[in-house]
């Protein structure tokens, strides 16, 4: 298996997770992570196809994922200052109900 297929197909993976914790579930930080699992699996398969080549990696795949990389930690931090605030108007961290799962 050669190298950028193995990054590939654990960004792939990493995109699945990303997407069972962003969907399925209602607590607001698990949705959170989810999101942020879901952007580091895009980054890994980004790199990948960047690097599938014999010849050197493009450089501009990795200018755009350090970019994405600085605009995630930006969103996160967001989300969690809107998360706090949520949680001080209604005292509790779940979107539907009580039950968090």
């Amino acid at each position: 298996m050669s190298t950028w297929l193995l990054y590939a197909s654990s960004g792939a993976l990493l995109v699945a997770i990303g997407l069972h914790g962003l969907i399925l579930r209602r607590h607001l930080i698990r949705r959170i992570l989810g999101l942020n699992v879901l952007g580091g699996g895009v980054f890994a398969i980004f790199l990948a196809l960047a690097a599938r080549g014999d010849g050197p990696a493009d450089p501009l795949p990795h200018a755009l994922v350090i970019t994405g990389i600085v605009v995630a930690v930006a969103g996160t931090a967001l989300a969690l200052a809107i998360t706090v605030r949520y949680f001080e108007a209604t005292g509790r961290l779940d979107i539907d109900g009580p039950d968090n799962r």
